[in-house]
């Protein structure tokens, strides 16, 4: 089920009456029931293959946490990984290993009796759900956190709808108490979750979705573009995956703050950052703080020497790019963001302080000009793709310079342009604009909520809406 659909709000608004009507003792199954239907929606076996896992890591936090032996509790958290990272691989990564293994072999001249190639779909969020499973073992192991004994509340906490399929990431600390306390209905809950709601769908259908076509038609025949189309091609992906995946982060927030529930902010103004590494701690970030527990630190963090950093900074790079997928197009787009972090990190560029707007402004504009250019590595299919689109970005082909270029998309192109001035807007001002609306008086703040929602339903792609980005990782 998708978030930008009409099943959705229906969905929305039963399970979120039903929510506050029913006893609290009842609402776990209430919210677990809701929770597997929206998973259901997509393709209704594959329920099973979280429920498996669900069930594996339930037992063995709770086998965990009663062992005495430090060594029998490392034993049982490596069952735990590498049952969800078994999983995982096999269903994302089986037929990538298998392509390479199979160029190894061309390599030394030899051939071999390869097993078949596996014809499944990904199950969706798959490595989003994996991530969150792997980090309640991981909790339970270091003494962070009890285990659940309550298998429905344990399962509610790996299935919770609203970040199921694209996060934010959750830590067991942040959440699964939430599930045992009694919620009240609250008019603030309510109101402020609708708002940051329908504020994640306006970034989804006005913004991202109409920068689809744009983006869609350059990298799907890249031969075909020079120059001025391939650059607002690779600015245009830019800005549609944040409004794609930060919309769904902001509905998914919205949806379970109107029940009370707080799950945790995945992203900060990312493209404001003046350093890559600042990127990183605005963009995605439940992922990025889950690497940096979970794989950086354990691997010594900062406190080994330079030249050891580096190589963890790398490693978690390439790793992320790994989780994100089976390719090594975006392995790439990984490294390329360790090695740049590596580069700030050496420059001190990372910890710099300038108080000059202009010199700031520059740093933000050169940061998001190299991830605009990462990017194109995560959206192209393949290196040849990545070549032809980067080499031929900067040459120059007067045929391919005026709004003629865009044929039948000039419409779109001036409303995506429209959009995303106003997006920067909101996102330069984005602290005062709270704040004036919070000290307008309600008839004021109603005449501009009903002039966004006009804007929503006038300007919306909603013909050519589909499956958030972040669905297939």
């Amino acid at each position: 089920m998708l978030f930008n659909s009409i099943d959705f709000i229906y969905f929305f608004i039963i399970v979120t009456i039903g929510f506050y009507v029913l006893p609290h003792r009842f609402r776990w199954f209430l919210l677990l029931a809701a929770s597997c239907y929206f998973y259901m929606a997509f393709v209704p076996y594959y329920i099973l293959i979280l429920f498996l896992t669900i069930f594996i890591d339930y037992f063995a936090g709770i086998a965990i946490y009663n062992q005495k032996m430090h060594s029998n509790k490392k034993v049982l958290l490596i069952i735990s990984i590498i049952s969800n990272i078994g999983i995982l691989a096999f269903f994302k990564y089986y037929n990538f290993f298998l392509e390479n293994l199979i160029q190894l072999f061309n390599i030394f001249g030899e051939t071999w009796h390869q097993p078949p190639y596996l014809n499944v779909i990904l199950p969706i969020g798959l490595s989003f759900h994996t991530f969150q499973a792997l980090s309640y073992t991981i909790e339970v192991y270091r003494g962070n956190q009890k285990p659940e004994k309550h298998f429905g509340v344990y399962a509610l906490y790996v299935l919770f709808y609203p970040q199921l399929v694209a996060g934010p990431i959750e830590r067991p600390q942040n959440v699964l108490h939430q599930f045992h306390e009694v919620k009240f209905f609250e008019w603030d809950n309510l109101i402020s979750g609708i708002k940051l709601m329908f504020w994640g769908l306006f970034k989804k259908v006005v913004i991202a979705d109409r920068l689809a076509p744009f983006v869609n038609t350059v990298y799907e025949n890249p031969a075909d573009w020079v120059g001025f189309p391939i650059i607002i091609a690779f600015i245009f992906f830019s800005i549609q995956i944040y409004c794609d995946f930060s919309g769904y982060s902001d509905i998914a927030l919205g949806s379970a703050r109107t029940m009370g529930f707080d799950l945790m902010t995945n992203f900060r103004r990312p493209y404001l950052s003046k350093s890559i590494t600042e990127f990183w701690s605005r963009w995605h970030i439940s992922l990025s703080t889950w690497f940096r527990d979970y794989v950086y630190i354990p691997l010594g963090g900062n406190r080994v020497k330079k030249s050891r950093i580096y190589l963890n900074v790398l490693i978690v790079f390439m790793l992320s790019g790994l989780w994100h997928g089976a390719n090594w197009t975006f392995i790439v787009w990984g490294a390329f963001h360790g090695f740049t972090i590596i580069l700030e990190r050496f420059l001190k560029i990372d910890t710099l302080m300038i108080h000059n707007n202009f010199v700031n402004l520059l740093r933000v504009i050169l940061v998001f000009t190299l991830v605009s250019l990462a990017w194109v590595f995560f959206r192209a299919d393949n290196f040849n793709d990545v070549s032809q689109l980067i080499s031929s970005a900067f040459l120059i082909d007067k045929t391919q310079v005026g709004w003629y270029t865009f044929g039948d998309y000039k419409y779109e192109l001036i409303l995506s342009l429209i959009s995303i001035l106003f997006l920067i807007g909101v996102e330069l001002k984005y602290d005062y604009l709270t704040n004036f609306l919070s000290s307008c008086n309600f008839a004021f703040r109603s005449v501009i909520y009903l002039f966004l929602i006009l804007m929503l339903l006038s300007f919306g792609a909603f013909h050519s809406s589909g499956e958030f980005i972040y669905f297939q990782f």
